[in-house]
């Protein structure tokens, strides 16, 4: 084949593999185009060693190369961002998905009360403080009480507590999940 007609193919393959990565973004395709890439990324370096004498012919073959590395950016930049989980289609599904799961019920707040509560006495005893007036209702005041003075923007979202040992003395640490 002549420079024109290679030209012409590189077109061609450049538009299709725009097509297919739309797709592969959209998730209609499971596989990213990898076949297609590699020859279009072939096509795109088969003129970079020969000069084109054509000025028409080497227009357009610098115009596609160029274009071809602007997707080829814009796709790595985002199949980095699906990696990370990033990528705003993919973000929509997962707030989907995490809609359709049922609420946490009550009874994961009385387990979370009775697990503090556990980790506490655990605390107490490695750290060899007495441990008699300790009762789970007490745990589960003093966990309402940190629930209370959170700061406003956590308050509605999830927390997490955490016994942990500092001086010497055990310590419930409240944090946003």
């Amino acid at each position: 084949m002549g420079v024109p007609e290679d030209i012409d193919l590189f077109d061609r393959s450049l538009k299709e593999l725009v097509i297919r990565y739309e797709q592969y973004f959209l998730g209609m395709e499971r596989r990213e185009p990898l076949k297609l890439l590699e020859e279009v990324e072939s096509l795109s370096r088969r003129y970079t060693a020969s000069a084109i004498t054509n000025t028409m012919l080497l227009f357009r073959y610098n115009s596609l190369k160029s274009r071809f590395v602007s997707y080829r950016q814009y796709w790595n930049r985002t199949n980095r961002l699906i990696e990370e989980g990033r990528y705003s289609r993919d973000r929509f599904k997962m707030q989907r998905h995490q809609a359709e799961t049922p609420p946490p019920s009550q009874k994961t707040a009385e387990s979370d009360v009775d697990q503090v509560f556990r980790q506490y006495l655990e605390a107490c005893r490695s750290c060899n403080l007495p441990t008699n007036g300790l009762t789970s209702e007490k745990i589960a005041s003093t966990l309402e009480r940190y629930r209370g003075a959170l700061p406003e923007k956590y308050r509605d979202s999830e927390v997490e507590f955490r016994v942990v040992i500092e001086d010497g003395k055990p310590k419930i640490k409240v944090r946003p999940k």
